[in-house]
């Protein structure tokens, strides 16, 4: 697939993805890494849906994206697709619990309290469970988004910079629940600057310039950042 962005001016599109060509297997973890400016944000929001591509298909879960109508894939990725993004995305006016709760609501099919209450205590916010947003830390508003995730149990997570205003700490647990959350038929892609966090995957992609310069498999830190940083 290919991406372009029209300029302002009138003049010729800037490429953004120049010709990329990936599956994503089920349970399946895989970073995707680069310099800024690489394409690697507008890759995922084009693999989950959020952008549409300028040619080529993306195919998410069994349905090719770009024959389906406006409401048709905003159904398709409430049913299959969970998001982790930087900013936590959470409702404000809600509780932490009603949070985790909503998207199974809006989904039409109910989670129960019990998985409500399971995926908070997963997360470590089983007595935060009734507090808002705006009472909690940024920590633990990202492992509310990641709860949120898996009570859901959607088929595929896009996350993006999920650790990136977070402390130490909190960035470890957050990468280790979604790294256990890429169980069975589950998978998760994951944009990252944070290269210990990249080795997580088994399988890293390195982007450059709108293509995949390398893929590893099950790399170290170290591999990945010969990657990352190799000119050749």
């Amino acid at each position: 697939m290919t991406k372009s962005f029209p300029a302002a001016d009138g003049r010729d599109a800037t490429p953004v993805l120049r010709g990329i060509s990936l599956s994503i297997r089920p349970g399946e973890f895989v970073s995707i890494v680069g310099p800024s400016g690489s394409g690697k944000s507008t890759l995922l929001y084009c693999l989950s849906g959020l952008e549409p591509i300028t040619s080529g298909e993306v195919v998410l879960a069994g349905t090719p994206v770009s024959s389906l109508r406006r409401t048709a894939l905003a159904r398709l990725r409430r049913d299959h697709v969970g998001f982790v993004f930087q900013s936590y995305n959470l409702i404000p006016s809600l509780s932490a619990w009603d949070n985790v709760a909503l998207p199974g609501r809006l989904a039409g099919r109910r989670i129960s309290d019990d998985e409500v209450d399971a995926a908070l205590a997963r997360v470590g916010l089983a007595e935060r469970a009734r507090h808002k947003p705006s009472a909690l830390s940024g920590g633990q508003q990202q492992r509310v988004a990641v709860a949120r995730v898996l009570a859901a149990r959607p088929d595929i997570v896009f996350a993006d910079e999920p650790t990136g205003a977070l402390d130490t700490a909190a960035g470890e647990q957050v990468l280790g629940l979604l790294r256990e959350a890429a169980d069975g038929d589950r998978s998760v892609v994951l944009v990252t600057h944070d290269l210990q966090a990249a080795a997580r995957g088994d399988r890293v992609l390195v982007l450059r310039d709108g293509v995949i310069h390398r893929e590893l498999v099950k790399p170290s830190a170290e591999q990945v950042f010969e990657a990352v940083t190799c000119s050749a």
